[in-house]
C-alpha cells in the first residue's frame, strides 16, 4: 500500500518538524523570560514584564517557532488520528528534558529519567500502530494528496 507508506512517512516528518519547532520555541521561551526576570504580581510588575516582554527579540523568536509547532501541529491532525499525534509528540518531552539539561543546566533526577525513558517506550509503541484508523473522505484525500 504506497498510500499508507506516504501517509506514515508525512506523519513521522511532521510530528518531528512540530516536535522541533515546540522544543525550540519552548527553549526560546524559557530563555526570554529568564532575561524579563520574576514577575511580581502587582499592576506595575505586570506593567514592566510586558513592556520587557513584548520588546524582546528572544521571546519574539520564540513565537514564531510556537507559531510553526501550531502550523505543522493543525496540518498532522488535518490527516492522522490524534490518538496517533498525541503520543508520537510525547517525544518533545524526552527531548525537551535533555535539552533543558544541555542548554539550561537544570538537574533532572533518576525518577525523571525513568519517565522519560517511560514516554520514548510509549512513543514507540503507538509509532509501530497505523497514524490513520478511519478512512478520509474522496474529497479530502484529494486535498492532502
Amino acid at each position: 500500500m504506497p498510500s499508507e507508506r506516504r501517509l506514515r512517512i508525512k506523519t513521522l516528518v511532521m510530528v518531528l518538524a512540530m516536535v522541533a519547532c515546540a522544543n525550540v520555541g519552548d527553549l526560546l521561551l524559557k530563555s526570554g523570560m529568564a532575561q524579563v526576570g520574576a514577575v511580581a504580581l502587582t499592576a506595575h510588575g505586570i506593567g514592566q514584564a510586558f513592556r520587557l516582554t513584548v520588546t524582546s527579540a528572544t521571546i519574539w523568536l520564540a513565537i514564531f517557532f510556537l507559531v510553526g509547532f501550531m502550523v505543522s501541529y493543525m496540518t498532522v491532525l488535518s490527516w492522522a488520528d490524534y490518538s496517533y499525534v498525541m503520543p508520537a509528540g510525547a517525544f518533545g518531552y524526552a527531548v525537551l528534558t535533555f535539552l533543558a539539561v544541555l542548554f539550561l543546566h537544570e538537574s533532572v533526577s533518576p525518577r525523571r529519567w525513568v519517565g522519560v525513558v517511560l514516554i520514548c517506550v510509549g512513543v514507540l509503541l503507538v509509532g509501530q500502530t497505523k497514524p490513520r484508523t478511519t478512512e478520509l473522505s474522496t474529497e479530502a484525500v484529494a486535498r492532502c494528496g
